[in-house]
């Protein structure tokens, strides 16, 4: 009786234990209930590195544990971000930039002036604008621990618009031990100074990518302006996931078991729009503009003949129709540096606005044609990419060329954008893309228009020393109505060679569960800080 009394007391006490574990630790978790925030990204996050490639989807990763020197604000203008002060010589030619306190990498260390200058470099040997920089730069050293000086050969009007580059290529500052990895090789591992970790444990490729909140980060202190301002996370992780049957997506946001829903198909935004709890919404205020991108590499776009057949067998509409259907999110616009913008032109755009096929048929055998097929690179898991590499296919077929869709998925397509093997080799002739608004308002910051050769143009590697002529002297220009006129000869140049084909500018809304607050208006999107979780 006195060992069963002995247990039965024995007993109690881990109950009650227990009890008091359980309550322990559901009151302590009381005071700080973690949020998650769930969001189907536009695109599988495959290469980590947003220097070695330009696709949004690691540009967007990048925004997540990454920061900068300057961000651009709602005006469009460079504010400091990691700057904490900065100056100017009287002669326009030397940049002091000291970095404000509180800068630490995720990984414990400090944040030094040594890493921004090997990040700068890094940057500048990959990105059309940053290359314009280094190309006009004597000098970039650190002067100590903090301060780092910049000192250029002539002055340049875009140095702070430069280091606040708003997208592709984005110059995020890493450890120099990162950025002094080959800037043609992918850095190792993902260590940043921004609002969120990335947690590569938990990264699954072709699931889900997974970061937290960066408990030690230092925000500025002014409100969240696109990229400017204070970056706070508000909750505690996010998680990426992959869905790339775009029904699925819009069902699990329907049903409250993702937050955010990046790049809907607008032929699914009426059922979203009457749904209960789901918003839609555009945050990105100055649209995107699709293209065909021709390799100049091999044949048939090496000749110029078969380079200008593609803005004949080009309707716009057509493309448009087919891969957004609704106009009220598209419109056809034939300048390079986007409509309604301060360098909107249609200088040089009748090819491409006045479809002929006759013409383009007669344009390919002119370039000697010979039935090899036209391999085009197609991103079966973004519907609008998907449509227009289809329709793409279709229009070639109709002037009578031979035609290869190759399927794969996006993250797939932009490591094999990279390769310059010929098309019969793993190589290509076109891929499919788009670029936001702000990365071609100027023919610095729209890389399309580069004549810079295999050694710093953009994939497709278009050369010419004279469209790169007239980008240096826009770089150098001060005056409004000089940089208005070397802005249309760049276009004229680029419509000569035709270093892509612009098949229209349109919008693509996000969806939401009501039960966010704070998202942030922004031509790059979504920024997940600011953003409350109900």
């Amino acid at each position: 009786m006195a060992i069963a009394n002995k247990i039965l007391l024995l007993r109690n006490a881990v109950r009650a234990l227990a009890l008091f574990t359980f309550f322990f630790i559901n009151a302590a978790g009381l005071g700080h209930a973690e949020t998650t925030l769930k969001m189907v990204a536009h695109a599988d996050l495959k290469n980590i590195d947003p220097i070695w490639t330009t696709a949004y989807i690691t540009r967007n990763h990048g925004y997540m544990v990454y920061d900068t020197l300057f961000s651009l604000d709602e005006n469009l203008e460079p504010q400091p971000q990691m700057v904490g002060d900065y100056s100017v010589s009287d002669d326009g030619l030397t940049y002091r930039f000291t970095l404000r306190d509180g800068l630490g990498w995720h990984d414990g260390t400090p944040v030094t002036a040594e890493d921004c200058v090997a990040s700068l470099r890094r940057w500048g040997a990959r990105d059309g604008m940053g290359q314009k920089l280094m190309d006009m730069t004597a000098s970039l050293e650190a002067l100590d621990i903090k301060t780092l000086v910049l000192t250029l050969k002539a002055p340049y009007g875009l140095v702070l618009e430069s280091l606040g580059k708003i997208s592709s290529n984005v110059p995020f500052m890493m450890p120099e031990r990162l950025a002094m990895t080959d800037p043609f090789e992918q850095i190792p591992e993902t260590i940043g100074s921004g609002p969120f970790k990335f947690i590569k444990d938990e990264w699954i490729p072709g699931v889900k990518v997974v970061y937290v909140k960066n408990e030690d980060y230092v925000p500025r202190k002014e409100p969240p302006s696109y990229a400017a301002g204070g970056k706070i996370a508000k909750v505690d992780r996010v998680e990426w996931l992959y869905i790339p049957d775009a029904a699925t997506a819009m069902n699990a946001l329907i049903a409250d078991e993702i937050d955010l829903f990046e790049a809907p198909p607008i032929d699914l935004l009426p059922i979203m729009v009457g749904t209960p709890g789901v918003i839609v919404e555009e945050l990105n205020p100055l649209g995107v503009q699709g293209w065909l991108r021709l390799n100049h590499l091999y044949p048939p776009f090496d000749r110029p003949e078969a380079r200008e057949a593609m803005l004949w067998l080009t309707d716009q509409e057509h493309y448009l129709q087919a891969v957004i259907g609704n106009p009220n999110y598209y419109r056809t616009c034939p300048a390079f540096f986007g409509c309604g913008t301060p360098l909107e032109s249609d200088v040089g755009a009748t090819p491409l606005m006045n479809q002929d096929l006759d013409r383009a048929r007669a344009l390919f055998d002119a370039a000697g044609y010979d039935g090899t097929p036209i391999v085009i690179l197609q991103s079966t898991d973004i519907q609008i990419l998907n449509g227009a590499a289809l329709v793409t296919a279709q229009l070639l077929r109709e002037v009578g060329i031979n035609v290869e869709l190759q399927a794969m998925d996006w993250s797939t397509l932009t490591s094999r954008r990279a390769v310059t093997d010929p098309p019969e080799e793993g190589g290509w002739n076109i891929f499919l893309t788009w670029w936001n608004s702000a990365d071609i308002l100027n023919p610095i910051t729209n890389i399309g228009v580069s004549g810079g050769c295999r050694e710093k143009a953009w994939f497709g590697w278009p050369c010419d020393s004279e469209i790169e002529r007239l980008r240096d002297a826009y770089a150098r220009a001060t005056d409004p109505e000089r940089q208005q006129k070397l802005a249309e000869q760049v276009q004229m140049r680029a419509y000569e060679l035709v270093t892509y084909v612009n098949f229209g500018e349109f919008r693509t809304p996000v969806a939401y569960r009501d039960t966010l607050d704070g998202l942030i208006k922004s031509p790059v999107y979504p920024f997940l800080w600011n953003i409350e979780k109900r």
